[in-house]
């Protein structure tokens, strides 16, 4: 697992087209922001050094290949994964930008169906009137209920980090009523407290799901 700040990645591949794949490419190009535009493109980039040296091979023989459950392969969502030179790279990889920063996780020739899931949470988005109503399920209301105010939001981005690393590692995504899915206790489910030794930065929760 490695967290970075996106800020620190140099965005200068060559070709940068061969580091984004054709979809990664065309997506890029639909940013209206130049800001958020070039967050995407670090974090493809983060992401495919990370897999190559997972891999220990040189990047340039990694080629993207995103798969989303419901589109299928060769899309600019979904499952991040890449082609290894003519063949699927024995990996499975997932990742989570906020505010800045970039969590990554992968597991290198993985058993046969594992799937992964992480997710990155900055808890100054999930205190906003109706969270709890559209987010979390009755039993995750009282647990909130239960904390001292000055805690309840840390407690809900804790919570929404869970689910969606859940829902990517199961690939329903927000397809699926995130009030559905309980994740007190759900077994396959831990909360990222640290990073290669590190505390997560100030502000930032995440979580981790394997199965």
């Amino acid at each position: 697992m490695r967290l970075l700040q996106l800020g620190e990645v140099a965005l200068l591949e060559s070709p940068l087209a061969l580091a984004l794949g054709r979809a990664g490419e065309h997506r890029a190009a639909r940013f209206a922001s130049a800001r958020d535009r070039d967050e995407f493109v670090a974090g493809r980039i983060a992401l495919r050094r990370f897999a190559a040296e997972l891999l220990a091979v040189d990047p340039s023989r990694l080629t993207p290949d995103y798969s989303c459950p419901q589109c299928g392969p060769g899309q600019d969502h979904g499952r991040p994964g890449f082609m290894l030179d003519d063949g699927p790279a024995p990996l499975v990889l997932s990742a989570s930008r906020a505010s800045g920063w970039m969590l990554l996780a992968g597991v290198v020739h993985p058993a046969e169906g594992l799937r992964l899931g992480v997710d990155l949470e900055a808890v100054s988005r999930v205190g906003f009137e109706g969270f709890d109503d559209v987010a979390l399920t009755a039993g995750e209301r009282r647990l909130i209920d239960a904390a001292p105010e000055v805690e309840r939001d840390a407690q809900r981005a804790r919570l929404w980090a869970r689910k969606e690393a859940w829902l990517k590692m199961t690939g329903d995504g927000l397809r699926l009523d995130p009030a559905a899915v309980d994740v007190l206790n759900r077994p396959g489910i831990q909360d990222v407290g640290a990073v290669g030794g590190r505390p997560l930065p100030d502000g930032l929760v995440a979580a981790l799901a394997l199965g």
